[in-house]
């Protein structure tokens, strides 16, 4: 166990890279759980929402909108492999939560002090921010907006908090647990009515007496709760937080593991800076889908629902769509796409049902392509694109493939590779066309490609017709008749081989 874990670490300080000493702001990413009840070998944190691993989406969202390079990863179970997806960034730190209670996780707290640990000192005081990695959903805007929310107002600590719409009984979330109006003898709480007392676990509310009220003070005050009051609070919390550093570092230490769950918890550090006299203050987020983490495998397809709407909704004035709830479109062309409408609109491109489009395909005006196309690598459509049912285009890395204007690709062709066509060439059914890096595959303008054909890293001039051929790393010329007309290419299938291991099936052997 030592020789792994020391490994890993060694890992993490390779992926490490330097902090922007000058950028107040640190967002601190718990990335350290697998999830036993997602029930996968996979990481939890590996599992994609919309294309990406839910803790990169979480990493990026924070960077943005903290408008800071500087990022703690803390990771944990399967650590190794969620540092490899993340990988090297400037400003990035990888920590990792080795540290268990019991064969459990010690807990967000102690996360968050693993967090801390590999924070390299700093001249001025920062703002530390705290989010899950598996909150997969979170955008820009809300890192952004709490931000804000958090430097504008005078306070140590600060919680983001949501509604929970469902019923109560499925509400599994920490209630956020406030001043009401009144104190347990029935005085009234003045300007305190409102501010946030404590987050209380689902659990350690059904562990009270139903029979008994729970009081908390605040303030030299008491307030009290029924089990049930509690348990139909709607006020959740989200797990992100931001801290000032100082107070952060110190009251760390008073973390216990007195809870239900016997860990160190995060959110009963809203009671320790109350106790302390630290100002807690609560903003809730806009948007209930934003704030989304997910445990199991429903609520990991609701929020991969929920991202494939947000596209839907972002491009469904600007191209045609067959099927809303049956295609990918990676954020990265779906900006692409904005852009060019922005710059060159109207587009008139047709996305077909079951489509799938990589991060590094680029599009173009009156593309279309037909149901269940699949396009990943790095490839580049042309002016008036076809692309018929199934046809597949990819390619490996520092690949490029480039279909120019007016290129028809008709139904279940396979494009791979390094590949050019030229513009208004046809590939008709049943053609497979390949371009390694030794042996790029170019193919000129108005070239016919048909049949039953494959054509590996060639050279084909202009408006050469090719049918039934296979042909490997050779250069296809456009030689005229006399009259004129263009001779096809009808290039002979090699020699078969292996021919002692093929035989007919008798007639008893095909009833078999």
């Amino acid at each position: 166990m030592k020789t792994e874990t020391t490994s890993v670490e060694s890992l993490l300080a390779e992926l490490s890279s330097p902090m922007d000493p000058h950028c107040p702001r640190v967002g601190i990413v718990l990335a350290a759980g697998h999830g036993k009840r997602i029930r996968s070998d996979t990481s939890k944190m590996l599992h994609e929402i919309w294309g990406r691993p839910t803790v990169l989406r979480v990493a990026r969202a924070v960077q943005a909108g903290l408008d800071s390079p500087n990022q703690v990863l803390v990771v944990g179970i399967k650590g190794a492999e969620v540092a490899r997806a993340a990988g090297r960034q400037a400003g990035r730190v990888f920590a990792y939560q080795e540290n268990l209670v019991l064969g459990r996780p010690a807990g967000t707290g102690d996360a968050v002090r693993v967090g801390l640990a590999a924070l390299p000192a700093a001249e001025r005081e920062r703002d530390i921010y705290i989010y899950l990695g598996d909150m997969g959903l979170l955008t820009e805007q809300v890192v952004a907006q709490f931000r804000r929310s958090f430097e504008s107002e005078n306070c140590d600590m600060m919680v983001l908090t949501g509604l929970y719409s469902g019923p109560p009984e499925h509400n599994y979330y920490g209630r956020i647990v406030r001043v009401p109006a009144h104190d347990a003898h029935g005085h009234p709480s003045g300007e305190d009515q409102g501010k946030v007392i404590e987050i209380k676990e689902r659990q350690d509310v059904l562990r009270l007496d139903p029979a008994v009220a729970y009081e908390v003070d605040y303030r030299g005050r008491t307030y009290a709760f029924s089990r049930d009051e509690l348990l139909a609070v709607r006020e959740i919390n989200t797990g992100v937080f931001a801290f000032k550093e100082g107070h952060l570092r110190d009251y760390l230490r008073e973390l216990s593991t007195d809870n239900a769950q016997g860990e160190l918890l995060l959110t009963d550090l809203v009671g320790i800076f109350n106790q302390h006299g630290q100002v807690v203050r609560a903003t809730q987020a806009a948007s209930e889908e934003e704030i989304l983490a997910f445990n199991v495998k429903s609520v990991l397809r609701q929020m991969e629902a929920i991202a494939r709407r947000w596209a839907y909704q972002r491009l469904m004035d600007t191209i045609t769509f067959a099927d809303q709830e049956d295609f990918f479109i990676a954020d990265e062309v779906i900006e692409q796409i904005l852009a060019l409408d922005r710059e060159r609109g109207p587009l008139d491109i047709y996305i077909g049902k079951g489509v799938h489009i990589g991060p590094q395909v680029t599009l173009n005006r009156r593309v279309r392509i037909s149901d269940r196309c699949q396009l990943s690598g790095n490839v580049t459509l042309g002016e008036g694109v076809l692309l018929g049912i199934g046809v597949q285009c990819s390619t490996y890395h520092n690949q490029a493939m480039v279909l120019e204007d007016g290129v028809e690709v008709l139904s279940r062709n396979l494009l791979k590779g390094s590949l050019r066509i030229g513009s208004g060439s046809r590939i008709e059914s049943g053609v497979i066309m390949t371009g390694s890096d030794s042996f790029p595959m170019r193919v000129g303008r108005r070239v016919v490609v048909k049949g039953t054909s494959y054509l590996y890293g060639c050279i084909v001039e202009d408006e050469v017709l090719i049918e039934h051929s296979v042909i490997k790393c050779r250069r296809v010329e456009q030689v005229r008749r006399r009259d004129g007309t263009i001779q096809p290419i009808r290039y002979v299938v090699p020699q078969p081989e292996g021919l002692d291991s093929i035989s007919e099936l008798g007639r008893t052997q095909h009833r078999s």
